[in-house]
């Protein structure tokens, strides 16, 4: 239970409840997209896998506050004055949590995409041998027999990712969106009491970190079951 905290208590209740929902969000997208990013780099033709190439080399090479501030003003702004400029006097407003989501999404995408490109390097060639011994379609083959297993070398990477996710969450509260970081600043303000308020959203964040390290260790056992030591 959080303390009342002067009657802020609830102000960061719904922080966190909004923080939690982005970050689940955004990591649904960042398995999704990064998945198929990873199976462009490995499958699609070359010109297909340059240009993957580059949306990860640069996502992965820009700060995420600056790709969260380009999405959520630059790209709008340049939008308005490039129509502005043919006569047409425009508004384009952007949602700062479709911003806050899309930009987590895009950037932890890059990361997960070369996480996924390991884990399918790392499963040993002779499971595609096996698969395609069998006669299994490729797709048929990718689906139950690689992929599985690409998920238990993935496993670790990905709750990496989970971890650095959680906390870039932070971040979307200069887009105004009132996650834990934001909901924190307001209650310190409005009661002076800045430690209070930014220790209180430190612990919330460390028991969340403390959570999902519980439940990685908990998914890895599980993906290692009947896996034995040693084995390739």
């Amino acid at each position: 239970m959080i303390p009342d905290l002067q009657g802020y208590g609830w102000l960061l209740v719904d922080g966190l409840k909004m923080t939690l929902f982005v970050a689940i969000a955004s990591m649904l997208g960042t398995l999704v997209l990064g998945l198929i990013a990873a199976l462009g780099k490995i499958f699609a033709s070359k010109w297909v896998r340059y240009l993957i190439e580059a949306y990860t080399t640069v996502v992965r090479g820009v700060p995420e506050l600056v790709l969260l501030l380009l999405i959520y003003y630059g790209i709008p702004t340049l939008l308005q004055d490039s129509i502005g400029a043919m006569g047409y006097d425009v508004t384009i407003p952007i949602n700062p949590f479709v911003a806050g989501i899309g930009t987590l999404t895009l950037i932890y995408a890059a990361f997960a995409c070369e996480v996924y490109r390991a884990a399918y390097l790392a499963v040993p060639l002779g499971q595609h041998d096996a698969a395609q011994s069998l006669g299994l379609p490729p797709k048929i083959a990718f689906r139950k027999v690689i992929l599985p297993q690409m998920m238990r070398y993935a496993l670790p990477g990905i709750g990496n990712i989970w971890m650095v996710l959680i906390k870039a969450t932070a971040l979307i509260s200069i887009i105004q969106l009132p996650e834990l970081m934001r909901n924190a600043d307001i209650a310190a303000r409005s009661t002076r009491q800045p430690f209070t308020f930014f220790f209180m959203a430190c612990l919330l964040y460390l028991v969340i970190t403390l959570v999902s390290m519980f439940l990685q260790a908990r998914a890895e056992r599980w993906a290692k079951r009947g896996i034995f030591e040693g084995a390739s």
